[in-house]
Order: structure tokens, then sequence, then C-alpha cells
């Protein structure tokens, strides 16, 4: 059903392979457009990713410990806040 396949990378512009067995992992996640880097450039580019702001945190008291905690997003009144260790109890209980 599928054959390897030469493409040009956008960022380097050499030829790349697009193999069946890659065009049947990107078919079976459903994934609709074929890559445009090659192996490397896309390598450097995730590695060069890691450049963005560090993540705002915003302080809290744990509604279950009551320990001081800092959250990756801004706390709403009413609704309950965890630290990471009682976040993690909480996942484990509820599986």
């Amino acid at each position: 059903m599928f054959e390897d396949k030469v493409l040009v990378c956008q960022d380097c512009n050499q030829e790349f392979v697009f193999t069946v067995g890659e065009q049947e992992f990107y078919q079976e996640k459903g994934f609709e457009n074929e890559p445009k880097r090659c192996r490397e450039c896309r390598q450097n580019r995730r590695n060069s990713s890691g450049t963005r702001a560090p993540r705002e945190m915003f302080s809290a008291i744990c509604a279950e410990c009551g320990a001081d905690t800092e959250v990756p997003f801004k706390p709403v009144e009413g609704r309950p806040v965890y630290c990471l260790e009682c976040f993690q109890r909480q996942k484990q209980a509820s599986l």
C-alpha cells in the first residue's frame, strides 16, 4: 500500500526518505500531513524549543495538608489546590 517517498527538508533543503514504516505510523496516529523536516532538523528544532520563558507559578496552600506550594495555574477561589504529593495521592485514589 505504501512506498518509501523522497521528500525535501524545508530547513536544510536536503532530501530524506519518508519510509513505509513512518507512513504507517502517521496513518495510525491520524496525522494528515507528511513531515516537512528531516530527522536531524526535527531534532535540532526540538532541542532549541527549550528556550521558552519559564512557566509562571502561583503560590497556594494545599487543601489537604495545608502546606505552602506553587502551582502552574492561577488558583480559583472555591476550588481545591493540592501540593504535588497530595495531588498524586488524589490521582492514584481515583484510578
